[in-house]
């Protein structure tokens, strides 16, 4: 009897076990057939190894063994960084930064189509940065750098659109040539704003010294002409004396009156601005006459010149 309950009880708990593996079994394959896809990301089921179907961000079920997922592909736009090295077409080696952003459109075509879409991004970008470069000398690869961009962008977006990727934008942010090129080129720039600047110098002491020349020839012709009409008016004024004298019936002595007047004005005007405190005179006795004389010539010259100019 002892041994028939030992058999049940042996019975009843492989049984048991049995059906605790069962249950497990089953929630294990309940838990593979259930995934989740996360946002901005596709996965790409496959069946027996074929290419079943895509599915989007979400809950989803796959037979268990039968369908597996073969990868999630990454729907948000992605940055490739590069450095190309290639020379230009004056024979000088640079080194170009170049960022290309791209996105996957076509999840199964991409994944189907390249093993390393960022090994062939790349080369792709070699390709076309060292065709382009071998066109322009430095200079024009300076200026030229968003061209060359372009280039990129449009020759390697419609590579890789067969391929089920977009180009977004592509970037050339900067040309780096050798150092001593960088050397070289610094040493000319500053040679050429060295000359603009003299040039700039040379321009301006110029127009200084033309200015100031006008300055001086202005000067001089209204200090002439100053000089002039003082001289009129000088002459206009004893004329007006002497006229006045001889309208008065003084006569010939009216040139004496005038000339000894301006021999005194003479001497005053000499002591007053003249550093010496000795007047040197004639020293014969008709000295001081003479010199009268030579005075009363040149008014009476003056006075007929100031006659003849009215």
């Amino acid at each position: 009897m002892f041994q028939t309950l030992n058999a049940i009880f042996a019975q009843s708990s492989t049984h048991t076990i049995i059906m605790i593996l069962v249950l497990l079994l089953l929630v294990c394959l309940l838990f593979s057939a259930i995934f989740i896809v996360k946002q901005q990301t596709e996965a790409i089921i496959e069946r027996f190894g074929k290419f079943k179907r895509v599915c989007s961000p979400g809950l989803h079920i796959k037979i268990p063994v039968i369908d597996r997922i073969a990868k999630k592909v990454e729907r948000r736009i992605q940055q490739l960084d590069l450095v190309v090295e290639t020379k230009t077409k004056d024979n000088v080696f640079v080194s170009i930064p170049v960022s290309v952003q791209f996105q996957v459109q076509d999840s199964a075509a991409s994944f189907y189509s390249l093993s390393n879409p960022n090994q062939q991004i790349t080369s792709y970008v070699f390709d076309r940065v060292r065709s382009s470069l071998s066109q322009l000398n430095l200079d024009e690869a300076f200026s030229s750098k968003d061209t060359i961009a372009q280039e990129i962008e449009i020759s390697l977006g419609e590579q890789m659109a067969r391929y089920g990727f977009k180009i977004v934008n592509s970037l050339v942010t900067d040309i780096n040539p050798d150092q001593r090129v960088r050397e070289s080129m610094n040493s000319i720039n500053a040679a050429q704003r060295e000359r603009e600047a003299a040039i700039q110098l040379a321009e301006a002491d110029k127009i200084k010294l033309v200015k100031q020349a006008e300055a001086d020839a202005e000067s001089k012709r209204l200090q002439g002409e100053g000089i002039a009409l003082q001289r009129r008016a000088i002459v206009e004024g004893l004329v007006e004396q002497y006229e006045s004298l001889r309208d008065a019936g003084i006569g010939d002595q009216a040139q004496q009156i005038l000339l000894m007047t301006q021999y005194f004005d003479t001497l005053a005007e000499v002591a007053k601005y003249s550093k010496s405190q000795t007047l040197m005179l004639p020293s014969n006795p008709n000295g001081v006459t003479n010199t009268m004389e030579e005075i009363r010539n040149s008014l009476v010259a003056g006075i007929k010149a100031a006659g003849q100019g009215e």
